[in-house]
């Protein structure tokens, strides 16, 4: 369990923003760790894959949607009972399609999020979220 611990999973994490400025959150499905949960879609990086290729693939096979370019914004380590994981956030403005429910998972566009529970390494996401809006809404004023 000690080797677990020391070697964190590495997780493509997209944050997509529509034109509103929306961002869209995924609700985790039953069967899975913390399964009612919501947080950003993304999933599991696999041996020899970039991080922004798994980002692409994940959004692909689980919402149908073609991510066309992110940016890398940031990373954090999340320790879970389940799980050590570092996650590698992307944020995206641009993509193709509209975001299909292919692994049975609810998912919804917030602007002020009010869906809950919220997975915690979402939590703080959300805040640094909420700052850079009101920092680029300050600057275009």
């Amino acid at each position: 369990m000690a080797e677990q611990a020391a070697r964190p999973i590495d997780v493509a994490v997209g944050i997509l923003v529509n034109a509103h400025g929306d961002i869209l959150l995924g609700q985790r499905p039953a069967g899975k760790p913390y399964a009612g949960y919501w947080e950003f879609p993304g999933g599991k990086v696999e041996q020899g894959e970039s991080i922004e290729h798994a980002l692409k693939r994940e959004f692909l096979e689980e919402l149908g949607v073609d991510i066309i370019s992110a940016t890398e914004w940031c990373g954090i380590e999340h320790v879970y009972e389940h799980a050590h994981v570092r996650l590698h956030f992307f944020i995206s403005h641009d993509w193709r399609g509209e975001p299909q429910s292919l692994e049975g998972q609810a998912f919804a566009w917030q602007g002020a999020v009010e869906v809950e529970p919220l997975l915690p390494a979402t939590i703080p996401l959300l805040e640094w979220l909420d700052v850079r809006r009101a920092e680029a809404a300050h600057q275009n004023t």
